[in-house]
């Protein structure tokens, strides 16, 4: 295995048409080419994403990003060493565009390809833009998952938590369609917030204050519902307080959630030193903001990447495959794309015995 290598990157998870080249070597990582085309505009009138639309979107942009990508970093698929692909967890019909493009490229340019967790590839991303050390805590929140969990290495996890129900993210965009803010949700959220009140409004925080790891928003949208409907916002002024008052319940079951997953993970992991955010939601500034207190009072370095890396991008997949690529973990080409993939298959089956952590 050379020491610099080059990885092309695809991620078609879900509604965002995604392709990078991510390089190391000896100067460390590089992003040299990172393109996104969001399909916004073909959901927003739906308030959400539509499967059908959204496999159709990626078979339209997938060649052209490619080609741009390669164009704008200086490179052709003879000089990559690899080819990555978002093969899991997501839409099964975006997984296929991504998998069957990349799977293409790899086997007439006669390179390796290699089937990426998308969850492993949030999960990793703290160690492309800051190179965080195993083992670490990482709390992954975005539309469609809610986890706390250990990060040994790469492909080993220990999950210390998930969501009995909605994730933070499908919270964020379900309040802000009930207050007409529009789609993707969080941001919508975060900047109707501005200048609101978030104790006018009273809104319940799910499981806070009890033990364990796990996260639960289905009561928040309920009660944000049932207020809309008893009392819609009359004007900005009350969507402003509104907004404030669901970013901050959303906020503060994420810390005390973590904060329970913090206690454990210095106990049974004293050589770790990091707390990552990664995901949609950790782009969010004040969910930020109060991770990195948490952080600090363990005396753990908080992490999270830059916002453009938190959402779906093609560098997390690309250096993704580059770290398994290193560890000679490469796929056949009839390598499947699984629309469920967790990242610690255990998990399941200790809650299932009641052997939670």
């Amino acid at each position: 295995m050379r020491d610099e290598l080059t990885v092309l990157g695809i991620e078609t998870s879900c509604d965002e048409t995604a392709v990078a080249v991510v390089g190391d070597g000896v100067a460390g990582p590089q992003i040299r080419a990172n393109l996104v085309q969001s399909q916004l505009a073909e959901h927003a009138p739906y308030g959400g994403i539509v499967p059908e639309i959204a496999a159709r979107a990626h078979l339209d942009h997938i060649d052209d990003l490619i080609r741009r990508a390669l164009d704008e970093c200086g490179t052709d698929f003879d000089r990559i060493d690899a080819v990555a692909a978002s093969a899991g967890p997501g839409l099964i019909g975006g997984l296929l565009v991504g998998t069957m493009a990349a799977k293409g490229i790899a086997w007439a340019a006669g390179k390796p390809y290699v089937a990426v967790n998308h969850l492993e590839a949030h999960a990793l991303t703290a160690r492309l833009t800051d190179q965080v050390a195993f083992p670490y805590l990482l709390l992954l929140v975005s539309g469609g998952h809610s986890q706390l969990l250990v990060a040994i290495g790469v492909g080993r996890f220990v999950q210390l938590g998930t969501t009995r129900d909605d994730a933070a993210g499908e919270a964020f965009d379900k309040t802000a369609k009930l207050l007409g803010l529009g789609y993707p949700g969080g941001p919508a959220i975060a900047a109707a917030a501005e200048g609101g009140d978030p104790r006018r409004i009273p809104l319940p925080r799910p499981l806070k204050g009890r033990s364990g790891c796990d996260f639960s928003f289905s009561g928040l949208k309920t009660a944000v519902r049932e207020r809309v409907e008893r009392s819609p916002p009359s004007g900005p002024g009350e969507i402003a307080d509104l907004a404030a008052a669901i970013e901050r319940a959303i906020c503060d079951t994420l810390i005390d959630r973590t904060g329970n997953a913090v206690a454990w993970f210095v106990r049974h992991y004293p050589e770790g030193k990091g707390l990552v955010a990664a995901g949609g939601v950790a782009a969010n500034v004040r969910l930020r903001r109060r991770l990195a207190a948490l952080a600090a009072d363990a005396k753990l370095a908080f992490v999270a990447p830059p916002p453009a890396l938190c959402t779906d991008n093609g560098a997390m997949i690309a250096w993704t495959g580059l770290e398994r690529l290193r560890l000679g973990l490469v796929d056949g080409l009839d390598a499947p794309v699984r629309p469920r993939w967790p990242l610690d298959p255990a998990a399941t089956a200790r809650a299932e015995k009641g052997r939670g952590l």
